[in-house]
């Protein structure tokens, strides 16, 4: 299994929030440090890159989630801690890709699985999984491959 940068980057991170005193900023990158810890523990292995980004990935969606649910309810205090967590996590993303770049790697996927109808389309995110995981919301990307296939 492949080492990781992720991590020794993220450690670096908190020792220079430590130093800086930025303490919203250290108690987000503790928190995935936390998260990845968790999931090496609970699965006794070390994670490489693309588990890392995995496990980012999970806890943006979750901010994502969860700043929706509190501004419905009309709890802006919560929508800003959110939003500031979700600004650090995806710091440590790769850069999201637009999407033409995203219906693209459909297209391919699906001319590379012979996807024809709505039954194949778990073969289509299987394939794509690997390269968007962290570079895009896989919901959107799910819209976009049912919206493709039944056009087929």
């Amino acid at each position: 299994m492949s080492t990781s940068n992720l991590k020794p980057h993220l450690t670096a991170d908190m020792k220079s929030s430590m130093r800086s005193g930025d303490k919203a900023r250290l108690k987000v990158i503790r928190m995935i440090l936390a998260a990845i810890k968790q999931v090496e523990v609970d699965e006794r292995i070390e994670l490489d890159d693309a588990r890392v980004i995995a496990v980012l990935d999970k806890m943006a969606k979750q901010r994502r989630e969860s700043i929706s649910q509190f501004e419905q309810a009309g709890r802006d205090d919560l929508v800003e801690i959110e939003k500031a967590e979700l600004e650090v996590i995806q710091h440590y993303l790769p850069e999201a890709l637009s999407e033409e770049e995203i219906r693209q790697l459909i297209d391919a996927a699906i001319a590379e699985t012979g996807a024809s109808d709505m039954k194949q389309m778990g073969q289509v995110m299987g394939k794509l999984k690997p390269q968007l995981q962290g570079r895009a919301d896989m919901g959107q990307v799910s819209q976009l491959i049912k919206a493709r296939l039944g056009k087929l």
